[in-house]
């Protein structure tokens, strides 16, 4: 599993043909890549690691807080182009992408475990599949990338 962890001011998400909107203030954006051999301990990992990672600055502007610490809030979105291999040729692969059933699956129990960390009222998602247009106003910037193996 991929968790490609990005600190924001703010971002969101839009989904025209489901007349969808969310949006966050301070906190992270974490774009989620499902692999075909994930199981629900990466889940676990995965989901633990970014609530506890510390990447926020704290009165010293040392990146010492987590999303707990500072009451920030996640936006989840499902992306399986992180496991894009365009090793050869120019357009890439992803044979080791999950199945839809299974990332859809694996999306949802994802978005549970954080909801179980910081709250349901702290977490927002995109929907699994649909075509996204993401905002990301990234602070710092500070981009971290989180694999379970």
């Amino acid at each position: 599993m991929r968790a490609l962890v990005q600190r924001v001011s703010e971002g969101g998400v839009y989904i025209e043909k489901e007349n969808y909107t969310a949006e966050i203030g301070k906190g992270m954006v974490i774009l989620l890549g499902i692999h075909t051999e994930d199981n629900e301990e990466d889940i676990n990992f995965v989901a633990d690691k970014c609530c506890n990672l510390r990447v926020f600055e704290d009165e010293n502007e040392k990146m010492n807080l987590s999303i707990k610490d500072i009451n920030g809030e996640v936006l989840i979105i499902s992306q399986f182009t992180l496991y894009g291999d365009a090793r050869r040729g120019n357009r890439p692969g992803f044979t080791d992408a999950a199945r839809p059933e299974k990332a859809d699956d694996f999306y949802k129990k994802f978005i549970t475990r954080v909801k179980e960390n910081l709250g349901d009222e702290k977490v927002k998602a995109g929907i699994f599949g649909a075509m996204m247009m993401i905002k990301i106003m990234n602070d710092g910037p500070v981009t971290i990338l989180v694999e379970s193996k």
